[in-house]
């Protein structure tokens, strides 16, 4: 009863619901890879945010060149900020709020400087395109607490004076006259001592791991449905196969030449010869006279 699957166009169905099921499952290996992703970046936050402090030279080495692994890693830097160069970035978001951040130059006791982030600053009222203040950094001797991040890529547009488009150490170090770190830079969670007044702390990195386990199953989901639609539609096709089969026969013994048609057409027929209370119809009357007039020997049908 399944032979018609073998026909050019059954197989043609077959084969574009496997290409179909072949995205949806390439899809979900997709969203599964991202997935992945988050996971390691959820993981590597649980493990870097709240570690304990590295100092000194071991720490200058991750602003040289931050392994990736160890993003959000913290450390513990003593110096002096240089306040004169500080920068401020454009389109930074808080709390889905856009605003800048505040970058300062810091050189360490070991004579290093390296760039740290002191926080972000809502957007201004009194001037377009600037916040309405810069809270300066401590004056003289300072330890930082910073957790690194790498600098940021960098940006086609650009900033007014005295601003950045991006955290791109490189352009940074293009406005000083002295090196900085350019391999990562510091978000500042503590200082000592502490300011009067600083920008506000940054928000903690996103550990939400997101839609993706949901999409990745919806995608082998619709897959699996391709298969089980071509099932089903075998399924239908065969039942229709059969039914046909039997009119054929029914019309065979009726002596029909066209079983099907011929079949239904007899069989709406004699529904409609009948009332329910068992008396002939108008129309089949009418037939019937019709019949025999016609096989009257110079009959007429009016």
């Amino acid at each position: 009863m399944y032979r018609f699957l073998a026909s050019t166009r059954w197989v043609g169905w077959l084969i574009l619901v496997a290409i179909f099921a072949s995205a949806c499952i390439a899809l979900g290996n997709w969203q599964n890879d991202r997935r992945d992703a988050v996971l390691e970046g959820i993981e590597r936050v649980n493990r870097n945010y709240f570690a304990e402090p590295v100092t000194g030279k071991q720490a200058l080495e991750n602003f040289h060149n931050l392994d990736e692994d160890k993003t959000w890693m913290t450390a513990e830097l003593t110096g002096e900020y240089i306040a004169e160069d500080t920068m401020i970035v454009r389109n930074r978001i808080k709390a889905g709020r856009p605003g800048y951040e505040v970058l300062v130059p810091f050189k360490t006791s070991e004579g290093e400087t390296v760039i740290v982030d002191r926080g972000y600053l809502p957007i201004g009222n009194e001037e377009s395109g600037h916040p309405d203040s810069v809270p300066a950094p401590p004056e003289g001797k300072v330890t930082v607490d910073v957790r690194l991040k790498p600098s940021e890529i960098r940006l086609d547009r650009g900033a007014p004076e005295g601003q950045l488009a991006s955290i791109q150490l490189e352009d940074y170090a293009k406005q000083l006259d002295y090196e900085i770190a350019q391999g990562a830079y510091g978000l500042m969670y503590g200082e000592d001592p502490a300011p009067a007044e600083a920008p506000q702390q940054l928000d903690p990195p996103d550990m939400d791991e997101g839609p993706h386990l949901s999409y990745e199953i919806q995608w082998y989901i619709f897959g699996v449905l391709a298969f089980v639609g071509f099932w089903y539609a075998a399924r239908q096709q065969k039942k229709l196969n059969a039914e046909e089969a039997a009119e054929r026969a029914e019309a065979e013994a009726l002596g029909l030449e066209e079983p099907m048609h011929k079949v239904r057409k007899i069989r709406a027929k004699q529904e409609k010869k009948f009332r329910r209370d068992g008396t002939l119809t108008d129309e089949a009357i009418e037939d019937a006279m019709l019949d025999e007039a016609e096989n009257t020997p110079g009959g007429t049908a009016k």
